[in-house]
């Protein structure tokens, strides 16, 4: 019987090589055509052309090879120079092999003027930061201290913009290495030069640097000092203000002000980008002890948020310990979690809250008896001291000065007595939370209104299709590397 033949389709033709689809732009390519925009910008002295060069670079960090670098290198910097030679030395010499190639058409190749001074200044900081990726902190201490020299000599408002964001690494690099001591003269000398040179975004950069670098080392007086004479103005980078607002929450927490680093810690958590995950995590973690030091208990919301539900469970215990006011409990969590608090630096804030733990409990004693006697109430409070008696004494007739308690003692029983607990709503506590509220509601109105920014003659001059294409297009870069910027930048 014969066999049924299958017929094959015929296969369509391949398409031809010339219309192939164009390979992606390369690493160089697009470095070059952020050095087009940062001379555009530099010539038109228009800042956001550089801040768009910036946010650029972001997205090309993770592709970075040393090819690349020192390609780009030898298109945007004179051969002859002492940049060159300088940057070119710090670049190794290994994998160059991994360097993109150049594909783009000729039609497609990008010239720029030599010689600009925001040009070189950028190639110092593509290669610093190119550096620290690579984890060669010697070689980049050395380029950022090196540009920072250069920079001194500038004073031009076009740099201002890639200054900041070498102040910054220039920081991070002398920070990983443990050496931020040794900068922080000179970091005081780059802020006086900012302030001299009207460079206002320099000067929140070098601000909050500065408070960081007395804050690792524990001077906070000097920290407060610095920050009261410190000239202040509009807040130009939402990263430096949530910076500083992280920074002055510390300060405040330490000065025993808790009710300014409460909001401050708070603010600053509540405008850091989502991104910024680490951060808001170190803002949540001293919020919630300026909270408890103020007699106040978190919500567990506060524990349950996306991407912070695990840093935050030793905090959660604290807070459960000073909840419930069992000071053996909240002994065996300061204990138990001891190395983290340590690192987080909040150790100190903790050993404050045990006379929070005491207060809690007493109060909970005193809403359960209307009569107790100050011996039961050392025993159910866990006092462990020489006297216990007299220590109870003494916390209870301070609770009551400081109105924590509605009670009196009665010495001569060794009594504590407490009052009836009377309406809340016949006392002023409802209208001050409902103040707080209103306040709180209208202070956030009035900062999204002064953040609301509008282009300039907007309402007399009409918008070109090409003015708009333009802004359409810039708007749709800054959402796409926004994120990535923002986690960069914390």
């Amino acid at each position: 019987m014969p066999e049924d033949v299958q017929m094959s389709e015929p296969q369509p033709a391949a398409p031809p090589t010339a219309v192939a689809a164009a390979p992606p732009p390369s690493t160089l390519h697009h470095l070059k055509e952020i050095a087009s925009v940062i001379e555009a910008g530099s010539l038109s002295k228009e800042v956001r052309r550089i801040s768009r060069a910036v946010r650029l670079t972001v997205a090309l960090r993770r592709r970075l090879a040393a090819g690349d670098v020192s390609a780009f290198l030898a298109f945007a910097l004179p051969a002859s120079g002492e940049a060159y030679a300088r940057l070119t030395f710090l670049l190794p010499k290994e994998d160059e092999t991994e360097m993109d190639v150049d594909a783009t058409a000729p039609a497609t190749q990008i010239s720029i003027k030599q010689g600009l001074p925001e040009i070189e200044i950028y190639c110092c900081l593509l290669v610093l930061i190119f550096l620290i990726d690579q984890k060669k902190y010697d070689e980049a201490k050395s380029c950022a201290t090196a540009t920072i020299a250069r920079l001194k000599t500038l004073n031009r408002r076009t740099v201002d913009v890639l200054a900041s964001r070498l102040y910054f690494y220039y920081s991070y690099v002398h920070e990983i290495t443990n050496s931020l001591a040794e900068i922080r003269g000179n970091l005081l000398g780059l802020h006086r030069m900012a302030t001299l040179h009207h460079d206002e975004l320099g000067q929140e950069t070098l601000l909050n640097l500065l408070l960081r670098n007395y804050l690792h080392y524990n001077l906070f007086d000097q920290a407060e000092k610095l920050r009261s004479k410190a000239p202040r103005f509009e807040a130009h980078s939402n990263q430096q203000f949530c910076r500083y607002l992280f920074y002055l929450g510390k300060i405040r927490t330490i000065q025993l002000e808790y009710t300014d680093a409460k909001e401050s810690l708070l603010q600053a958590a509540r405008k850091a980008p989502m991104a910024a995950r680490g951060f808001r995590i170190q803002c949540n973690k001293w919020a919630i002890i300026v909270r408890l030091l103020l007699g106040e208990i978190p919500e567990r919301t506060v524990f349950m948020q996306k991407g912070m539900k695990e840093a935050l469970i030793p905090y959660f215990e604290l807070t459960n310990a000073v909840r419930i006011g069992d000071l053996e409990l909240f002994r065996a969590v300061a204990d138990k979690f001891a190395s983290t608090f340590s690192a987080d630096r909040t150790h100190n804030l903790i050993v404050r809250l045990r006379h929070n733990v005491i207060r809690t409990g007493l109060r909970n004693i005193s809403l359960s008896y209307s009569r107790i006697s100050l011996a039961d109430i050392a025993k159910k409070l866990r006092l462990v001291s020489a006297d216990p008696v007299a220590d109870a004494e003494s916390i209870i007739s301070k609770a009551i000065r400081d109105g924590a308690i509605d009670a009196t003692i009665d010495h001569s029983n060794g009594w504590m007595v407490s009052k009836e607990t009377g309406d809340v709503y016949s006392t002023n506590e409802p209208q001050a939370a409902f103040n707080s509220r209103i306040a709180f509601c209208l202070n956030m109105h009035n900062e999204a209104v002064k953040a609301m920014r509008f282009p300039p003659n907007s309402h007399k001059e009409k918008e070109s299709a090409e003015k708009r294409r333009e802004r359409l297009q810039q708007e749709e870069e800054l959402a796409k590397h926004m994120a990535e910027e923002d986690d960069d930048d914390f």
